[in-house]
């Protein structure tokens, strides 16, 4: 029988390392002593595995230590670049490969309009870094292809272009421009770019429960967990969060069908178009490049956040950490509109890295229940989910005759494209659904894996709850 992978990358499975062991650690309260000895209990031995050396590695895992326990905290943003690891990538931009023949058409120097195009003694070209501005012009008219545009990864997965080389080569994050959508961090094949993680404050929460006798701890769990932790069922994903310490398990898909029943109400009370307001990358990235639209942002808390809000009001004193796959959410929890209802927020591949510091087998577990939402709320983890889920809050509105058409952004770049023409008034929409990450929140950086069938594992949870309407789900809440 062929074992299923809990992680997509290498990557990945050492920043799961270094966050079991400081969780484990932590739980241990033995972390401050143990700090300078984590290195070396990761990296053991003396050969190198990754780096040219095991004193680099090490080196680089006392950096991952420092992000695992929240991170720079003069740095605002939760994306951070580990400046030592950032050291292996070329330069960037256009170079000639060995494709060049020093051909007589030289169409490449004619198409360069800086001077920047040079011959060798066998007429073969290169580019004068100096005065190059990557404008790809000698790449488009070269017969030969020979031309070619080198993109670190980081700055090829940032679509919001927030990422540039700095003069000392490593990676820099502009925060006036990120979004936080962790598109870099999960695509940085060296790792040298993280989310801060939170799992300390989590960790310290349910200690200071008392067993959840002083406070009780909810977690409220994203729908995209549907799609993963393949190796486990999903009720006994919920089983080990009990385990760790939660006092109760909440669907955040609860709060979407809070979202989509009230966000379909306003769509109808708007003159112009709405956008929605689920994914905090898309909703900053309004406020970063299109603030003229922010106006038309839904005036709805994200679902996690709605949800949230409801059991603070019911119960002031609980916690509520958000477990899901979104790095976004860790710098929206901390919004001024958000901060009085979630406590924190960590990814799925902490929440992994917790189960396995507790030495808990998932898999030997009974199955947990979890049974808050409907169809429509739990869909909301994919693209196009939402705009299903509005167009149902409009129907049991009663209002199926309003000219609903929605148009579902699937990732940041068909999110600007959307919002370009809605600033030029040309939008033939009015509903805009917007999603930082490619195939919506199951693409999301802090997923365990990312694969065509999270889509199918979302859709098959939804069907689950088939058979509960919107108004069913959130009825139960009055």
């Amino acid at each position: 029988m062929k074992k299923l992978r809990k992680f997509d990358t290498k990557v990945q499975h050492l920043k799961y390392k270094v966050l079991r062991e400081v969780a484990r650690e932590a739980f241990r309260d033995n972390l401050l002593y143990s700090l300078y000895d984590l290195p070396e209990k990761i990296i053991p031995g003396k050969e190198p595995s990754m780096r040219c050396c095991v004193y680099k590695e090490r080196a680089i895992i006392a950096e991952r230590v420092k992000i695992a326990m929240g991170g720079n905290k003069s740095n605002p943003n939760v994306i951070e670049v580990i400046d030592i690891a950032c050291d292996e990538c070329p330069v960037s931009g256009y170079d000639v490969t060995e494709a060049c023949r020093g051909c007589l058409a030289h169409r490449c120097e004619d198409a360069c309009k800086l001077g920047a195009i040079t011959f060798d003694e066998h007429q073969k070209a290169h580019i004068d870094k100096s005065k190059c501005v990557n404008c790809g012009a000698c790449a488009k008219v070269c017969p030969y292809s020979a031309i070619i545009n080198r993109i670190r990864p980081c700055e090829n997965a940032c679509k919001v272009k927030a990422i540039h080389m700095a003069d000392t080569k490593e990676a820099c994050i502009d925060n006036d421009k990120c979004i936080s959508c962790g598109a870099c961090v999960y695509q940085c094949p060296f790792g040298a770019i993280s989310d801060k993680s939170f799992i300390l404050n989590v960790i310290d929460m349910l200690k200071k429960s008392q067993n959840n006798e002083k406070y009780k701890v909810y977690a409220v769990v994203a729908p995209s967990i549907a799609g993963q932790f393949s190796y486990a069922k999903l009720g006994q994903v919920i089983t080990a969060i009990h385990m760790l310490g939660f006092y109760h398990v909440v669907e955040a898909a609860l709060g979407a069908d809070m979202v989509a029943y009230a966000e379909s109400k306003e769509l109808t009370e708007t003159d112009s178009f709405l956008t929605s307001s689920c994914c905090p990358a898309f909703v900053d990235y309004i406020h970063k490049s299109f603030p003229d639209l922010i106006e038309h942002i839904s005036h709805n808390l994200s679902p996690a956040a709605t949800i949230a809000k409801y059991m603070k009001e019911k119960e002031p004193d609980c916690k509520i950490v958000f477990i899901g796959p979104c790095t976004a959410k860790k710098m929206e929890f901390q919004k001024e509109e958000v901060r009085p209802y979630i406590d924190s927020v960590i990814t799925f591949e902490e929440l992994q890295a917790l189960i396995e510091s507790r030495d808990i087998d998932v898999t030997a577990l009974e199955e947990g229940v979890l049974d808050n939402a409907s169809y429509f709320g739990r869909i909301f983890a994919r693209s196009g989910g939402l705009a299903d889920a509005v167009r149902q809050g409009l129907k049991e509105h009663g209002l199926e005759d309003f000219p609903y058409n929605p148009i579902s952004c699937d990732g940041i770049e068909a999110c600007k494209l959307a919002l370009l023409k809605a600033s030029k008034g040309v939008l033939p929409n009015n509903f805009i659904e917007g999603m930082a990450c490619v195939g919506g929140c199951i693409g999301g950086a802090g997923c365990l894996t990312h694969e065509e069938k999270n889509k199918k594992d979302v859709d098959k949870y939804g069907m689950e709850a088939l058979e509960k309407t919107i108004t069913d789900s959130i009825s139960l809440l009055k």
